[in-house]
């Protein structure tokens, strides 16, 4: 798609923007100011590392600043975006940055190579993960797999393919994985059998595309979808991690750790009320989407995020388990491990999300997403 060429030709001219359209300081991001409280004293310096570019997976954060939810908790906050040029638990465990969003199985990964990160809040609750082929493809579950050719992105994102063959019993060689960019085009082209998509992105790209047999856009009963929710492969995705050591050591660190999560709680909280508004607030941060794709994949995060029972954020021990037993089962096309491990029970913790939570009761806010409704979308050609 055109569409997906010029996002890929920007990426460095967006980085940049959302950079300096969002930093509220230039500090070290050593978070160890006196978190002030909004009201005109000193502001702690905060940096933030994001997964990808700015864009509706992250409107909570982006949101947080716009509406002056950071600044209310005492912090000045900068989002630092990543094109891919930056891994960011490696940008944690470096010191670069204070926090950053990173999906589960891969900070596990880097946890077992000597980083000492621990997950602060789990924000999606649930995989966003598919596996899309054409309807009349006869793969209807991870089952058919055998002998196919199935699309990855790689970079830590085919994981959850590898962990639902190994329940399935399915040999990883008997696969061959296709390395696809970050769009459909080798999809639609006939290259891959099953293409990996998100909820919020690729599978919206599919269905903003015109079929030329009919002049019409793709809809969803031209394709099989496989979520990864239904099989045992499914893993936690975006969380915030934070410095294990800072946590355990540096009070000014806790104080600020829960600061930030109450804005980002409130900053999400918005998302899921206002998810319009929140998509042109991404839009205007630098996403390169077009508006009905944006809100689209507002309303499709907003869906991993609500409902959360035990409150926003909260790490799910089932969850959690299921991802750490679908790592160390998922072995690669190579022979290859993830984990070989279980990890260490410093590796998740709900203190401080709770903390934040508990500091949040009384303010009107829908904690656990019990009235979330999400909205009906119309996507456009091209996502516009």
């Amino acid at each position: 798609m055109n569409h997906s060429r010029r996002r890929l030709a920007t990426i460095g001219g967006l980085a940049l923007a959302a950079t300096l359209a969002l930093t509220a300081c230039s500090g070290s991001g050593d978070a160890t100011e006196e978190t002030g409280d909004g009201g005109g004293g000193d502001l702690t310096p905060v940096k933030l590392q994001l997964q990808w570019l700015p864009q509706g997976q992250f409107a909570g954060y982006f949101a947080a600043v716009d509406q002056g939810f950071f600044e209310e908790e005492g912090l000045e906050v900068e989002i630092i975006p990543s094109g891919g040029d930056i891994v960011p638990q490696d940008a944690l465990a470096n010191g670069d940055v204070d926090y950053a969003i990173a999906w589960v199985p891969k900070v596990l990964g880097s946890i077992e190579q000597g980083a000492n990160l621990t997950d602060i809040a789990q924000i999606f609750q649930r995989s966003g993960t598919l596996q899309v082929a054409w309807a009349d493809s006869g793969i209807d579950s991870v089952a058919d797999f055998e002998g196919k050719k199935i699309g990855s992105w790689g970079f830590g994102n085919e994981w959850e393919i590898f962990a639902a063959m190994a329940a399935e019993g399915l040999d990883s060689t008997t696969v061959e994985i296709i390395t696809q960019d970050f769009n459909m085009n080798a999809f639609l082209q006939g290259d891959i059998d099953a293409a990996q998509a998100m909820t919020y992105n690729e599978y919206a790209q599919l269905l903003e595309t015109v079929n030329p047999d009919t002049g019409e856009l793709y809809q969803p009963e031209d394709f099989t979808v496989i979520d990864y929710n239904d099989t045992e492969g499914a893993m936690l995705q975006d969380a915030i991690w934070a410095d294990t050591e800072r946590l355990e050591s540096d009070e000014a660190y806790q104080e600020t750790t829960v600061a930030f999560l109450k804005a980002v709680i409130k900053g999400w909280v918005y998302a899921a009320e206002n998810p319009q508004e929140a998509s042109e607030i991404t839009l205007a941060a630098g996403s390169g989407w077009g508006p009905s794709h944006e809100l689209w994949m507002v309303n499709e995060t907003n869906k991993l995020i609500w409902p959360s029972p035990n409150g926003i954020g909260i790490i799910d021990e089932a969850a959690w388990q299921q991802t750490v037993d679908g790592a160390l089962a998922a072995v690669n096309e190579s022979g290859a491990r993830l984990i070989t491990e279980e990890p260490p029970a410093t590796a998740y913790t709900n203190d401080w999300i709770q903390q934040a939570l508990d500091e949040l009761e009384g303010e009107g806010l829908d904690l656990t997403g019990e009235s979330f409704e999400p909205i009906d979308v119309t996507l456009e050609e091209g996502g516009n």
